[in-house]
């Protein structure tokens, strides 16, 4: 631990000075004071101006966990790419030399060959479950499901779309391609815009409740809090990308009326969660300023509605299930079904949170009453009840 005077340090690095600020002697640690000048909108920049040996050590520890972390994601999922270029490999020499996979493979790669959703749910448990569970235990951390829960949809349409028993109408399947390619790059352009573009930096707040809940026992019961319901959940909303390449019925209207949905669904979850973020940012800086903050975000999108940004992954997933029902596969409606639960009950936590804050809590419950909960809708009139005259 090393002393700074506070009133000598901030001005050094030309930081705005508040009355409201901590005393003017405090222990700080190095990445203590870095995290501070990282996290304030107003005194961000000023990072930028490090030059001297100690303000350079601030920054290395967050660094060397960023590289660290980056290397950790972008080399994990090696494994599952690496055995199913092996297979398309293994495929293709096969055939090319007896015209049937069955009379030259293994048993392996037979199976594979037969089984496509059955080898995308084995590769997801070795490689993520297991695997990931794994790393998520020894960093104490489970992060990287969130990161990958904007990438694996993408994994999961190439695989799909690769396999050799696919076969599939060109445009429908190039569509579906295309927006899955818009909606990873939105939803992950949003993960690390509100991680302040650092891997790993914190796990889901919920898997946080759950370790407290959960307390010694929360090492095993991760495993399937965490990761095996995530892959019956993200499998499960991502069987129409299956169906797509399961039929080549030619492009008709409900493809159309799809795509439509859903390029609106991207589009109204990316100007929320847009909005989310200015209006966090703009109560960063009245804090730094020693302003009052704005309680509740009531303007653009989250004016009609409460959660905007859950309306738009809804209308996104939904759009992507009217391609399956259109191919004949209404049966994969239990994808997006059970997400909207699922996204139901997390609405009521976030709700729930919400309401916890002395700050809030007022002005939230008079934003419920007139405000809906998800589909864009104009302001409820709250009724003020009648005074009887005595």
């Amino acid at each position: 631990m090393i002393k700074i005077h506070v009133d000598n340090f901030e001005p050094a690095l030309s930081a705005p000075s508040c009355s409201c600020g901590p005393d003017p002697v405090i222990l700080y640690t190095p990445l203590a004071i870095y995290n501070h000048y990282k996290r304030n909108p107003l005194r961000r920049r000023n990072l930028e101006n490090f030059s001297s040996p100690f303000e350079l050590s601030l920054m290395k520890p967050r660094v060397m966990r960023n590289l660290k972390n980056a290397a950790i994601a972008l080399l994990t999922p090696l494994p599952s790419i690496f055995f199913y270029l092996f297979f398309l490999r293994h495929y293709r020499r096969s055939f090319l030399s007896s015209s049937s996979i069955s009379a030259a493979s293994s048993p392996l790669w037979e199976w594979c060959y037969k089984h496509p959703l059955m080898l995308s749910n084995v590769i997801f448990f070795a490689n993520v479950d297991v695997l990931f569970w794994i790393i998520g235990l020894l960093q104490s951390k489970h992060w990287m499901i969130d990161l990958y829960w904007t990438m694996i949809p993408v994994m999961l349409i190439h695989f799909f779309a690769s396999h050799p028993l696919a076969r599939a109408n060109v445009v429908r399947s190039m569509v579906a391609i295309v927006l899955t390619y818009i909606w990873s790059i939105r939803l992950t352009h949003s993960y690390f815009r509100r991680e302040e573009w650092e891997w790993g930096a914190r796990e889901d707040w919920r898997f946080n409740k759950l370790r407290k809940q959960y307390g010694k026992h929360w090492w095993w019961v991760s495993f399937f809090a965490v990761y095996v319901s995530q892959q019956i959940f993200l499998i499960g909303i991502c069987l129409p990308l299956y169906a797509i390449h399961s039929s080549n019925k030619p492009w008709g209207f409900w493809d159309f009326m799809a795509t439509c949905t859903c390029i609106s669904g991207i589009a109204i979850a990316f100007f929320a969660d847009t909005q989310l973020y200015n209006f966090m940012q703009r109560n960063e800086v009245l804090k730094v300023e020693c302003s009052p903050t704005v309680p509740n975000l009531n303007k653009g999108l989250w004016y009609y509605s409460r959660h905007p940004n859950y309306f738009g992954e809804q209308l996104w997933w939904w759009g992507l299930f009217v391609f399956a029902w259109n191919v004949g596969q209404g049966w994969m409606s239990v994808g997006p079904f059970v997400n909207t639960l699922c996204l139901a009950y997390v609405t009521v936590l976030v709700e729930q949170r919400m309401l916890n804050r002395e700050d809030r809590a007022a002005t939230y419950r008079h934003y419920q009453k007139t405000t809906s909960v998800w589909i864009p809708w104009f302001k409820l009139a709250i009724k003020e009840p009648k005074v009887k005259k005595i």
